[in-house]
């Protein structure tokens, strides 16, 4: 058994580049489906036990069963969230049927074709504001001028949140995806309270915009969910922030990291560059889901065992805490032919980047494919010779972060001009 390599849930482990990660990750997958490990708890001041699932088979089986699998117990995160927490981030991401079900097809509703397709039609919109706002400098810091504003962009407007708002929506999603880096804290020993600050600050926001709506409907998604149709449903005045901390936050940074990633990878793969550049019609699909599949962004989903049971001839106990490693499942060789190249034709491509089968596939999968296709096209059509001049700097993580983020990423390019002056 390999011992010279850090444990999942060491704070170093996630600190490091993304190929030292998942060299690691390989030698767990190759050991067996599931690895015993622990992680340290801020709220009691110990540890809590978990299981690392890091198949692709099994992570694919976990997801299909929520009734041996759920996901309504504790959190999304791997230590419990205690109850005041889950009135800020307790979303239906964090429930089972048929709380899960109600609440997620009153926003499936909400996403009509009408609806759906201004929102893609603003994603070419707002991201070519956001290129015309950093083309002309020649260098820039990719996180901060591209991959930070534009999908949080396109969630605002989304939302019929006005652009006066940004800043606060920026800042709360940073703490709570920063993992308590000290750079997203502010520098304050007080992570959890810190979270809980980012919560208020995202519920208050929504909150009395919800209220605006109700009493002043627009053609926003926050109109369509406070205000029903006769028959139907609508979320409730409580359920309406935490819904949109979980589209803030996970709608956001998943794309925004996908972005950083897929820049670094491009850099780091000029060939694969090349053949995407030189056929943007024919690649961008598969090269976008390849993007996804290498950079996974969203790191693990937690699923807790609801009876005992025995898979892939593990015995489980009931209240057992399973970590789905979406990153580790992406390459697994069972799945993937050499999983650890990146080919932007790679084809079929059945990654789990965005979860694994279940009610809990992600909601906004096609809006992140039209917004990482809308992105690249644009970098690789204005802005041709980008390229990275410098090492990526990570989230300096405490714990094992719900999103592997990058915070700096140095671009070069030749400047040109604005397409809206």
């Amino acid at each position: 058994m390999t011992t010279d390599r850090l444990s999942i849930s060491d704070a170093e482990f996630w600190r490091r580049p993304l190929d030292a990660r998942m060299a690691d990750f390989a030698s767990y997958r190759e050991e067996g489906p599931f690895t015993r490990d622990r992680a340290y708890n801020l709220m009691t001041d110990d540890y809590d036990e978990f299981y690392a699932v890091t198949r692709y088979a099994e992570l694919v089986e976990i997801s299909r069963r929520p009734h041996d699998f759920c996901s309504g117990q504790g959190s999304t995160s791997i230590n419990d969230m205690p109850a005041e927490a889950l009135e800020f981030f307790g979303s239906f991401i964090a429930m089972d049927d048929p709380r899960h079900a109600r609440q997620r097809g009153i926003v499936a509703r909400s996403f009509t074709p009408r609806r759906l397709q201004g929102v893609l039609d603003s994603v070419e919109r707002i991201c070519t504001e956001v290129v015309d706002d950093m083309c002309e400098q020649g260098e820039v810091d990719f996180v901060e001028a591209i991959s930070q504003p534009f999908p949080l962009l396109v969630i605002c407007d989304m939302m019929g949140i006005p652009r006066s708002e940004f800043k606060t929506v920026l800042d709360a999603t940073n703490v709570i995806l920063g993992a308590g880096d000290p750079e997203t804290t502010g520098g304050s020993d007080d992570i959890i309270g810190s979270y809980f600050s980012a919560g208020m600050a995202l519920t208050q926001l929504m909150n009395e915009i919800a209220e605006d709506r109700r009493k002043n409907p627009t053609d926003d998604l926050t109109s369509a969910l406070v205000n029903a149709e006769v028959g139907e449903d609508m979320l409730l005045p409580h359920e309406i922030a935490p819904f949109f901390i979980l589209l803030a936050v996970a709608g956001n940074d998943t794309t925004r990291t996908a972005t950083s990633i897929g820049m670094h990878l491009l850099s780091q793969n000029p060939d694969q560059r090349k053949i995407w550049q030189d056929d943007l019609d024919a690649i961008t699909n598969t090269a976008v889901d390849e993007v996804v599949r290498v950079a996974s962004p969203v790191t693990f989903m937690r699923r807790t065992v609801t009876h005992d049971l025995t898979l892939s001839d593990h015995e489980f106990s009931e209240g057992d805490k399973l970590i789905l490693f979406y990153g580790a499942a992406n390459r697994d060789p069972r799945v993937f032919d050499e999983p650890e190249r990146f080919d932007v034709r790679r084809d079929p491509n059945p990654h789990v980047g965005f979860g694994g089968p279940g009610p809990h596939f992600c909601l906004g999968a096609h809006l992140a494919r039209r917004e990482l296709s809308v992105i690249f096209r644009q970098l690789l059509t204005r802005l041709p010779d980008i390229d990275v001049v410098g090492d990526p700097v990570h989230l300096e993580a405490l714990g094992v972060p719900l999103v592997g983020g990058i915070k700096r990423l140095p671009v070069r390019f030749t400047p040109t001009a604005r397409v809206h002056r």
